[in-house]
């Protein structure tokens, strides 16, 4: 018995040492960890499948944001999910003679409003993110800071940024938007009540009229790990006449993926790949 507790205490501190050491090791191999309000959270740089360099977000182990790294490419797109989006905002943009109201919830790494702030000056967009530290890394890690001051975009109120529960901020908003992002979610499954009837009528209420709502979805288009975007797609298919997704792996559909989820009330240009419109 003696032995044993022994070997235990042996254990935990040899647990306790590797944990203390942690950060050390993870900054040696250029990781850098901090403390977030959904857990354990790393910025680190790599490459993509053209070698360019990129940083990411992981937080709690998902990885929720990538920015790409070269000074002349800091504000552009790196994920396709924004690109799909940005083509939907940019299409809506060029049709309306006044400012287009954008609300994203979740920020991450900022990317959609870095690329909003930067080419789409037609756009008022309103970001909003309930974890002040998150932001904090954006602005410190991931150039938010940089493309603030470049563009102007906060000064001159085509960015705002709150710290504040989407949902609960949508709710008090007394003016509607003509686009609503939903990019907050929380390893595998969306944050607030996103495929729900509740949520989709939340969301039709806060939408101007001609208004689209574009939400990542992050899941699987077919198979059994596909349920999410299913059931997405039921709750804003009571709410809004025309509702579809493009995903992430067109060619993959059981491949998990950040699929786009399109629903409007008014005739819509889709984006190229498209699925389930009607």
């Amino acid at each position: 018995m003696r032995e044993i507790v022994i070997a235990l205490l042996v254990l935990t501190a040899a647990c306790t040492a590797l944990l203390a050491a942690m950060p050390w090791l993870l900054r040696r191999r250029g990781v850098e960890l901090r403390r977030t309000r959904f857990g354990l959270t790393l910025v680190f740089d790599s490459e993509d499948a053209d070698g360019t360099p990129v940083r990411l977000l992981n937080v709690n182990g998902t990885f929720q944001s990538v920015s790409y790294v070269p000074e002349a490419l800091r504000f552009e797109l790196a994920c396709v999910y924004h690109r799909v989006m940005a083509e939907v905002i940019e299409g809506l943009a060029a049709t309306r003679e006044r400012p287009l109201r954008v609300m994203v919830m979740g920020g991450g790494g900022y990317s959609l409003p870095k690329y909003l702030a930067a080419y789409v000056p037609g756009a008022r967009v309103d970001v909003v993110e309930v974890d002040p530290a998150i932001t904090a890394l954006a602005k410190e890690r991931f150039f938010l800071d940089e493309c603030l001051e470049r563009t102007g975009a906060e000064r001159d109120g085509r960015l705002r940024l709150v710290n504040d529960d989407a949902w609960a901020f949508l709710r008090a908003s007394d003016e509607p938007y003509d686009v609503i992002v939903n990019d907050a979610f929380s390893g595998k499954r969306p944050l607030g009540p996103l495929a729900t009837g509740e949520g989709a009528r939340v969301i039709r209420e806060h939408l101007a009229e001609g208004g689209v709502y574009l939400a990542n979805v992050r899941c699987a288009c077919e198979g059994p790990r596909s349920r999410t975007l299913h059931e997405v797609e039921g709750a804003f298919g009571r709410e809004f006449s025309r509702v579809a997704h493009v995903p992430e792996w067109p060619d993959e559909p059981q491949k998990p993926g950040n699929n786009v989820v399109v629903a409007a009330s008014a005739a819509l240009g889709l984006p190229e790949g498209a699925v389930g419109a009607r």
